[in-house]
């Protein structure tokens, strides 16, 4: 069931709603440049066991709203808040991926973890995506802007040579185009914004403030959010658990989709 809920003004971000009676609530935020059908392969799976499956598309992306300002990550984070108070939400599971974890994360530091009561962090842009001088892991600050300038001069191009970082292991030609375009449904405002928070926004002191349990799922092979990220969330995060995946990239809900579900069913379950 899919629908509308209005977070800011006249901007309305798109909401699907799976399995409404089910017993155990996952809110999933997805990843750049994506939007909620990247976690197809879940919710074709989860509802069947008795889980309530909720996908958001954040503003810009997917089938939301394309405001011209709002893409930071304390704006999305609040998006998320005005959602969980529509919805009434309770006790849920909030999941992230990529860029979609930071926000989570934000989330959870800005609005205490109001109404969540586990995380999950699924290849997290967090605690940054970039290099830092205290922080030497991430991606190069001149990698991004190349992804940047790209998108000003070519953004198929551009998403095309990203969709190309992103799976570990071969998928099919078809799969490849579905993802490039998912990505091209979103507005070239929105995945420009997207990509300059990269840049400007940190999240170790997030990061310290989630209290609630948190499991942390990371490819090692990841090209996009590199390992090291995993490895600092999982030190900052006080009720944390770490779960490497071996011949992963960043996509590891398709890279490896079975023990992605298994792993989170049993966390689910804890």
């Amino acid at each position: 069931m899919g629908f509308y809920i209005f977070v800011e003004g006249n901007v309305k971000v798109y909401v699907e709603d799976l399995n409404t009676k089910g017993r155990k609530t996952i809110l999933f935020v997805h990843g750049w440049p994506g939007n909620h059908n990247l976690f197809e392969y879940q919710f074709n799976y989860l509802p069947k066991l008795g889980y309530r499956c909720i996908g958001i598309d954040y503003r810009g992306f997917g089938k939301s709203d394309r405001p011209w300002t709002g893409y930071n990550y304390d704006r999305l984070a609040d998006d998320i808040r005005c959602i969980i108070n529509s919805m009434r939400l309770s006790n849920i599971t909030l999941l992230g991926h990529s860029t979609g974890g930071a926000i989570c994360a934000r989330y959870m530091a800005r609005h205490r973890g109001y109404g969540v009561s586990k995380l999950v962090l699924c290849a997290a842009a967090a605690p940054s995506l970039v290099e830092r001088p205290q922080f030497p892991y991430g991606l190069k600050k001149e990698d991004v802007l190349k992804i940047i300038d790209g998108l000003h001069k070519d953004r198929p191009n551009t998403l095309r040579e990203f969709g190309n970082m992103i799976f570990y292991n071969p998928v099919s030609a078809a799969l490849s185009d579905w993802v490039f375009q998912l990505g091209l449904q979103a507005a070239s405002w929105s995945t420009e914004a997207i990509a300059y928070t990269w840049l400007d926004e940190e999240l170790f002191e997030d990061l310290k403030r989630i209290r609630v349990p948190t499991l942390i799922l990371h490819g090692l092979n990841d090209q996009v959010c590199l390992y090291p990220l995993a490895l600092a969330q999982d030190e900052l995060i006080k009720n944390s658990k770490l779960i490497p995946f071996e011949s992963c990239g960043h996509f590891l809900f398709y890279d490896q989709r079975e023990k992605f579900n298994r792993e989170l069913v049993d966390f689910l379950e804890e």
